[in-house]
Formats: C-alpha cells, structure tokens, sequence
C-alpha cells in the first residue's frame, strides 16, 4: 500500500478463493433429524449440492454427539450415513461423503472412548468439542486418553472457548501437547462475534491451525462464506500450505 493509501486508509483487495483448494471440509450437521443442523433430508441435500458448487470434492459430516442432548451412537451415524448416500445416488450427485462426529466432552465420553464407540477419520483422527462456559477440570485427561488409545485428537473450534482469549499462550501449549487445531471459517467472518473473530485471526497469524471446517448447520452459512469469499484471511488460509485438509 502506498503513502497516501495508508494516510486515506484504503483497503487492501484479495480475490475470491476456490474452495476446492481446501479439497475436503471435515466439520458439518449434515445427517438428516439426529442433532441440531439438517431437520430432515431435503435440507441435507440442499447443503451438500452448495457444497460441491462451492468446489468441494469430499465431506466428512460430523454429527454431534453429547451425553445430555444428541446421544448419537456408530449405528445412528452410519445408518443416517447411508440414506444420505442413497438420496445422493437416487438424485445424480457425485460427491465423496463419509461420516464421523463431534464429541462433546462431557460425563460420557470417557465410557464412549473405554467402549471403542469412536467413530474416526483420516489417520484415526478424533473431533472433540469443550463446553464452552469454562474449561473442563478432565480435558488434559480426556486428550491423554484420547492420545494412549492411539486416536489424534482436533479440539473443534478453539477460538469459541471465551475462557482462553486473554491466556493465548494457552493454544501454544495445545499444540505442544500434540492436540491439533481445527478452525470454523465462519469466526473470520464475524458470525458469531468480533472476540471470536479477533482470536481466530490471531491464531492463523501465528500459524496454529492445522484445519478448517465450515461447521455448516443449515445453507445460509455456506452463503456467509461465499459472501466473505474476498476476505484477507480467507485468502491466507487458501495459500497455507500446512493446512491438513486436502490429506483426509
């Protein structure tokens, strides 16, 4: 930017990204009626046709899965997993889906993991959510756990966790701890406030996010991305490299 763009403040102007350069989005509520995103299987699909017009060739949809409200289990995930793909098949629409879940950790997940009732991907990797009032008193034991079960753990949208945003050295300390990291697109457009969003930039700038994910519950926040497509840090996640996603 030039003297007089910095002394007018002009804004800096990115093009918008393909989404097929993330290849594969590993967060999403796309299993017809079992938590909170797709009511039924008519919504489902409409995401996932946004999904493949947006350039992704693979989802990996992750269903919650918590003690207290969505007490989703391998049979109720793949069982929805497969009507899923037969709706696909039955409607022309080619696009690679597969199913895992996002475990809440709460008073059951450590029955789930003794049980062997993880539903993983990838290179058995696991997606975990915390509460997010406070941190758990059992999360350092849950990721060890996690850890010696021989699952890799990605902690589900750390920059939401409120109770971290003024201890950041907290996301460092994560990550020395092998926990990976899976940012939701959606913080870096402000969706779901300017604290979440500030945190988020932060920790692509200093190079933490090892995902992304859309968290996608219903369409419209597949259009928020679209709309936001233009975005800086949209941008700088498009050209990382590091990120994981095009592996799974």
């Amino acid at each position: 930017m030039g003297f007089f763009g910095n002394i007018f403040g002009k804004k800096e102007h990115f093009p918008a990204i393909d989404f097929s350069g993330f290849k594969t989005d590993m967060h999403s509520h796309l299993i017809p009626g079992i938590d909170d995103g797709a009511p039924n299987m008519e919504a489902s699909i409409e995401m996932i046709r946004e999904f493949k017009a947006m350039g992704f060739k693979k989802i990996i949809t992750t269903p919650h899965v918590m003690s207290d409200y969505y007490r989703n289990t391998p049979e109720t995930i793949l069982g929805g997993l497969k009507l899923v793909k037969e709706e696909l098949i039955k409607q022309g629409i080619e696009i690679e889906i597969e199913a895992s879940a996002e475990y809440n950790l709460d008073d059951g997940l450590d029955s789930i993991i003794d049980n062997k009732q993880i539903i993983t991907f990838g290179d058995n990797h696991v997606l975990f959510e915390l509460p997010f009032m406070q941190e758990p008193r059992n999360f350092q034991d849950i990721v060890f756990k996690f850890q010696t079960n021989g699952y890799k753990p990605i902690l589900a949208h750390p920059e939401r966790y409120s109770f971290w945003h003024r201890n950041f050295d907290k996301y460092e300390e994560l990550k020395s701890k092998g926990v990976l990291l899976q940012l939701n697109l959606l913080s870096l457009t402000g969706h779901y406030n300017a604290d979440t969003k500030k945190i988020a930039e932060r920790l692509v700038d200093a190079n933490l996010i090892d995902f992304v994910g859309t968290d996608c519950h219903r369409i419209d926040h597949l259009q928020i991305l679209k709309a936001h497509s233009k975005s800086k840090y949209f941008n700088i996640l498009a050209n990382n490299l590091a990120l994981q996603n095009k592996t799974l």
